[in-house]
């Protein structure tokens, strides 16, 4: 099946099975391994990429249903060699420690920011709750969220 899709501002159009899953549409075909596998059955949310603005994990979407789709992935966030706000936030609150998780963090947090741009740490932590970090690194990455709020609003709520 054929499907056309916009990944980080450019337009892919290619073959595909049906059965191909998005995280192995991004990484193996287009090359964006900042997504990453982690469990292959939606629990840990590391695959996590915006789809239409929202994140969805793409190991539990398959890419004919993302046909016509924009999707970011995390390698889509910087610009101009400059960090996308969430990402410098997650850097200088160490917010991330054998880093497997981060960018399905990065990528959730600016879903949840988009939904509510002043989220309080209960909020933080609901909005986060189906990404797993490993590490235990969950009170720098509470502390990189609630910065990110702060660095986005002070940037005028771009993302």
């Amino acid at each position: 099946m054929r499907i056309t899709v916009t990944v980080d501002g450019t337009n892919y159009s290619d073959d595909v099975e049906p059965r191909t899953l998005l995280v192995h549409h991004l990484r193996e075909r287009l090359g964006k391994v900042g997504t990453v596998v982690g469990c292959d059955t939606s629990n840990c949310g590391a695959c996590t990429v915006l789809l239409n603005g929202h994140s969805v994990k793409s190991c539990s979407v398959l890419a004919v249903q993302a046909d016509g789709a924009d999707i970011t992935t995390v390698e889509g966030l910087a610009r101009d060699g400059t960090l996308h706000p969430v990402q410098e936030a997650f850097r200088d609150n160490h917010g991330l420690q054998c880093g497997y998780c981060t960018p399905g963090m990065i990528m959730s947090t600016i879903d949840l920011l988009g939904d509510d741009p002043r989220p309080d740490e209960h909020a933080v932590r609901e909005g986060l709750e189906g990404n797993l970090c490993r590490c235990t690194g969950y009170q720098n990455i509470v502390a990189a969220v609630l910065d990110a709020a702060d660095r986005m609003q002070g940037a005028g709520g771009t993302q």
